[in-house]
């Protein structure tokens, strides 16, 4: 945010947070693209045609989207009312629907999969990245309303059947669903929950700790997450029962008045898919030759839908020697225009690759920017094509707001030991030698220190002695120098593994940190989902991550609870 710029809300410091910020320069695995689009990505414009770089800039685009937007708003904002209703929608949100009703009211917009009991926290804060965005907008009086959209038609069924949390014994852990309820290829919004989906809450239950606020916590989850009940369905459930008091839309692409007013574009995209494979496969090279990756692997023969066959399976299209395309296991072939002809009559048979899915969303809706992650950020370097060939305005993609929560007990063992979230980078054993070294056993690993440095010392007064005798005992003296070395090095690693023996509290202390900050040598918002949050501070803890967003931060934020 720049200087003189008012702030949108309260910072998270005057909400009583404390928050520290860390660069993602110094959080492991993250892409060079990805890196300098939060630099600057007005300098990536190439890429990213509309790309702002505060976002109290973005209302600057308002005229831009309006103008663009063909889509008939009350036929939109009727599918919306009946599915938000549908899954417990309060006042807030059914008044946002009625807002966007408005000829000049725009969305901001972020999306996620359907997780199991709504996955991995960042769901959570991409949402509330959005709400937080389309309030400051209010607040200088542009219309706008957020919206999450609902991965629906993804058919990765294994990437959202599963739970993590931290259990009560502090340590990671899970609960699945079982992959019977899902055939190959079939929209993860088609799933439906069986009774075995009873089995799966005991367990979580059970695992979870039992705190003043695990009743609350269950009846909430129980709520959303029943037999007979669409996974889907339960998924928007229980994100509007935590996050529908902001007004947020949720938003299911599966919708059949959805799939018709889509169908334009559908069938625009089918009958260009040619041009649009090559600009993407153009796009795709130019983005390596300035020295980054492309994120969707893409050939002249791709096609921009999936098609979908009588069961609801659906099947990548592609072309084939002829000219035409053909689905995997589909027996028909079809040129582009009988593939733009059939979208137009029958949407229901398709749905948008990654490719052309932002494109579909902001088709829909009257979008102003899209809170999206690392990937997102680079799918939409090559999306950018997409908009172009369609002859749609590309839409700006902020980052959305990257948290790792620190609860009391895990800040008071890092705290104990002077470390931080990103000395957990290094992995464990680094830091169990840290903290051995530092705080358990600090004489011994001195006196560790003290005899390597007599040691060297030592061999290299001799060296200078046997150079002066025979250069060639000097080179001896070396490969000896390193023997000694090595020998030290494995008896000082196993006094550290000695020494965490000894002390297994300090050891145990020092795992449950890695799982409830660092699990799977990844971030903690890529894991642990909600409820082992909602499990412990009861559903307040949503507020904190709200006041925590700070839309002027492109840095990864580390919150104190």
């Amino acid at each position: 945010m720049s200087t003189a710029e008012a702030a949108c809300y309260s910072t998270p410091e005057q909400s009583g947070l404390r928050v520290e910020t860390l660069p993602f320069e110094e959080v492991p695995q993250q892409t060079r693209l990805f890196l300098d689009y939060l630099k600057d990505p007005v300098a990536l414009q190439k890429f990213y045609p509309s790309a702002v770089r505060y976002h109290h800039e973005l209302a600057q685009r308002v005229p831009e989207v309006l103008s663009a937007y063909r889509v008939d708003r009350n036929k939109v904002c009727d599918a919306l009312a009946a599915m938000n209703q549908r899954w417990g929608a309060g006042e807030a949100t059914l008044k946002n629907i009625e807002l966007l009703r408005d000829s000049d009211c725009i969305a901001v917009v972020s999306g996620q999969q359907a997780g199991l009991f709504t996955g991995p926290l960042y769901t959570i804060y991409k949402a509330l990245s959005a709400v937080k965005l389309a309030g400051c907008l209010q607040q200088r009086e542009t219309k706008a309303v957020p919206v999450f959209w609902i991965a629906a038609e993804d058919h990765d069924f294994a990437e959202v059947a599963k739970a993590e949390f931290i259990g009560r014994d502090c340590q990671l852990k899970n609960v699945e669903v079982s992959a019977e309820l899902h055939r190959e290829g079939q929209p993860v919004g088609q799933v439906v929950l069986d009774y075995s989906i009873n089995v799966v809450l005991d367990q979580l239950f059970e695992l979870l700790p039992k705190t003043e606020f695990s009743d609350d916590m269950k009846k909430l989850v129980k709520n959303a997450w029943q037999p007979g009940r669409g996974f889907v369905e339960s998924f928007a459930t229980m994100m509007t029962s935590l996050l529908g008091r902001y007004g947020l839309i949720f938003l299911d692409p599966l919708d059949p008045e959805l799939k018709k007013l889509a169908a334009p574009l559908y069938s625009e995209a089918a009958r260009r898919a040619p041009e649009i494979a090559s600009a993407i496969e153009e796009r795709s090279k130019d983005l390596e030759s300035a020295g980054y990756h492309a994120q969707v692997l893409a050939t002249a023969n791709s096609f921009p839908l999936f098609l979908h066959d009588d069961e609801g399976a659906r099947h990548a299209v592609v072309r084939v020697e002829n000219g035409k395309y053909k689905a995997k296991d589909i027996e028909q072939e079809y040129t582009a225009e009988e593939l733009a002809s059939l979208a137009l009559e029958n949407p229901q048979k398709f749905s948008p690759n990654v490719t052309l899915r932002a494109v579909v969303q902001d088709y829909l809706l009257p979008t102003l920017a899209y809170y999206g992650g690392a990937a997102e950020i680079a799918y939409f370097a090559q999306t950018a094509e997409v908009y172009r060939v369609l002859d749609r305005p590309a839409t700006p993609i902020p980052p959305r707001s990257s948290l790792t929560m620190i609860e009391r007990h895990a800040g008071r063992v890092l705290e104990r030991y002077g470390l931080t979230l990103k000395d957990l980078f290094e992995g464990h054993e680094p830091v169990i030698r840290r903290v051995v070294e530092e705080h358990l056993g600090a004489d011994t690993a001195k006196l560790f220190s003290n005899a390597e440095q007599n040691v060297n010392h030592e061999l290299d007064r001799l060296r200078q002695e046997l150079s002066a005798i025979d250069p060639t005992l000097a080179g001896a003296l070396e490969t000896g120098r390193k023997k000694i070395n090595y020998q030290l090095e494995g008896l000082r690693m196993r006094f550290v593994r000695a020494q965490m023996t000894r002390d297994e509290a300090a050891h145990r202390q020092l795992l449950r940190v890695f799982d409830q900050l660092y699990p799977n040598k990844d971030l903690q918002e890529r894991h642990i989902n909600i409820t082992s949050l909602l499990a412990r501070h009861g559903t307040y803890v949503i507020e904190w991550i709200f006041n925590a967003i700070n839309l002027g931060s492109n840095e990864h934020q580390i919150v104190y609870l």
